[in-house]
Parts: C-alpha cells; structure tokens; sequence
C-alpha cells in the first residue's frame, strides 16, 4: 500500500495508507456520524468542496454498487477513514469502495486517528486540510492547507448544478408538475418527488423565475447544495419573484436561499462544525413529534432575522437549538434545513413529500 499523508491548517499531521487515486487535493474537513450510507455520501453534491471523515471505524464493508449513488461521480474532495474493507460481503456489491475511490480520482486515507480528527473538529470547528500521497514533506503539506480557500466566500453550486434543463421521469402520466432548481440535487430526492405523484423538470441554478413559470409549475422545490450561500446572487431575483406565484419546497441549501430572501442581513451564519449524519433529534412544533434525522450542512438560519410576522419557525434542532425548519405565514412556502429523503438515514421526515403535494393541491383548487 502507499503512504498517504492528513495535513491540517492548525498542524496536525495523520500518516495513513492510500485507499483512493494518487494525488493531492484540498478541501475542508468534516466529519459525518452515519454508521453506513458511504456510497450516498461520497455522492451527494452537497460535499462538494470537503474531505469527509467518517466516524464509524469500519468503511467499505458492504462494497459499491450501482443503485445507491446520488449523482453521476462522487463528489467529495477526498475521503478519511480509520479502516477500510478489501474485501466486502454483500449481494449487491459491483466493486470494492477502493476500486471506486481509484477510478473516480478521489484520494483516501486509511489507518488514521479519526476519533482525534473528529474530537479537534469538534472543539476548534471545521478546518481546511490537504490529502497527499505524492508529497510526504509535512511542513509543505500544512502550508497548503493553510493556503487552500476557505468554504466560506466559495461558491461550489456552480460546478455541480445542471448546464441544461432536463426531464427527470418524463414518461410520467402524474398531473402534478414540478420544476426542481439544482443546486446540486440528489437523484433521492427527485425519485421521491416522482413517487409522490410529480414529474418533474430539473433546471440549472441561474434560471430566470420567467423560464420556470414557462413550464407551468403546480409548484417548485429548491433543492440542497454546497457551499456558502451568501455568494449566489445569481439565484435569489428568481426566488423572489416566484415568492406568492406558485407553492415552493426548500430542502437544505433550498432552505438557507429561502432564509436569505426572506431574512434580514446576518440571517445565514456558519456553523462551528455543521451537522452531518443519519441521527439528529429535530422537534416538529406542529406536532410536538421528535424526528430523528439525516443532515449535511455547514450553514444555518438564524431565527432571530427572520421576519416574525411573516415566518414562523416550524422545525428545531434538540441538539443546538438551530432552526430546522420554517414556514411562511400566508404565502404557500416552507422549507427544512435537513434531508428527508433520508440517504442514507431514518426515514422520519419523509412525510415532507406528502405535504408538498398537499399544498400544491390545495393551490390548485384555488386558482
């Protein structure tokens, strides 16, 4: 095996084995507490930019195979764990997570300490790092990272969102219509939309709101994604405009876009060390249900900038207090900062589906 070298920008240095490509990349480091789902998320956009450490000791068990990604590649920046399976035992298994990692250039380590790594993260926040198997030089190696760009300021929804519009299950006979804007949308997310009874039309990021309303939406879901949402004016005179025009989903991403929109200056901040894993408690307001959820983000929505006579907070984190969820008071609009559809993770939350359906319904009846 080849040696791999964890830099980190406060000094920290892991040596490890190679898991993944030769290489070098940069990245911020996170961490996620999900005991399985890996393939998910290697693949979700929403990590573009980042090097995810797993906490659970034990990665690859279960191998890779084709039905469980959630974009074309994966899209994390590289990869941390403190063992790796060679040598995977499942039915559905095509490859080894290491001939994956390999053949898509992702570069892994192996053999580390990922319960310090995930302690320091913890207590000092996420930091930026560098993963090497051609430099092994350590003070060369922390100078990088320190040099790597910071997540905040970076806009990373441009290189994964869609360059075109496209039919997501266009041979659908569903009366419903939705057009999904892509900030780095999970392919879960858009089969749950179909299987609530949606066909839906994905369309890129800077679409103009006149070019959504052209398709003739029942209703439009903002979907997850990466990076720092204060640097995407490209996207908000679209959410502005389709404000009151026809129902609107926001999951994630879709969430902090609609909390900015609707939020004073300050409303988006970021976290200390985010949420990622498949076991969050989250309290439903209007149920008074405790949900157990699946989360990936490293920015939230602060409550107290959020109109109060036009936004209701629906959802809180038990964990920190952080919004989860929120509501419009009279325009069809709600939104939740975690990930129903649940992939990996519990699947609590995915009632959320249904309640869109619901509203657009409703406004339907209306027109």
């Amino acid at each position: 095996m080849k040696r791999a070298i964890l830099a980190i920008d406060n000094g920290l240095v892991f040596e490890g084995r190679s898991i993944g490509a030769d290489g070098e990349m940069t990245g911020e480091l996170v961490f996620n507490t999900s005991m399985s789902g890996y393939q998910e998320i290697l693949t979700d956009p929403s990590y573009a930019g980042q090097v995810v450490t797993m906490t659970y000791p034990l990665i690859g068990n279960y191998g890779v195979n084709d039905e469980d990604i959630e974009s074309r590649r994966p899209q994390v920046h590289g990869f941390v764990m403190r063992e790796c399976c060679f040598e995977p035992s499942n039915w559905r298994a095509a490859q080894t997570l290491p001939q994956y990692l390999r053949e898509h250039g992702i570069v892994a380590i192996d053999g580390v300490d990922t319960r310090r790594i995930t302690k320091m993260l913890r207590t000092e926040g996420a930091r930026k790092c560098v993963i090497s198997t051609t430099d092994h030089d350590r003070d060369s190696l922390v100078r990088k990272a320190v040099a790597s760009p910071e997540m905040a300021g970076s806009d990373w929804v441009k290189t994964v969102t869609t360059a075109e519009p496209y039919d997501w299950n266009p041979e659908s006979e569903a009366l419903r219509k939705v057009v999904a804007i892509d900030y780095g949308v999970k392919r879960s997310i858009l089969q749950l939309l179909a299987e609530s009874g949606c066909r839906v039309t994905v369309v890129p990021a800077a679409t103009s709101a006149d070019e959504i309303m052209s398709y003739d939406p029942d209703g439009v879901f903002l979907s997850n994604g990466p990076g720092d949402p204060a640097v995407l004016p490209y996207v908000y005179p679209a959410i502005e405009a389709l404000l009151g025009e026809t129902p609107i989903f926001g999951i994630c991403l879709g969430h902090q876009v609609l909390g900015h929109v609707l939020g004073e200056d300050g409303v988006i901040f970021k976290l200390k060390f985010g949420h990622r894993g498949g076991n969050h408690p989250v309290l439903d307001h209007d149920t008074g249900r405790v949900e157990i959820s699946s989360q990936n983000h490293g920015f939230g929505v602060r409550a107290d900038r959020l109109d109060p006579d036009a936004v209701r907070v629906t959802h809180t984190n038990l964990n920190d207090g952080t919004v989860e969820g929120m509501k419009h008071r009279k325009l069809p609009m709600f939104s939740v900062q975690y990930h129903p559809e649940a992939s990996p993770g519990p699947h609590d939350s995915r009632y959320l589906f249904g309640r869109f359906t619901e509203l657009m319904d409703r406004c339907t009846r209306r027109r």
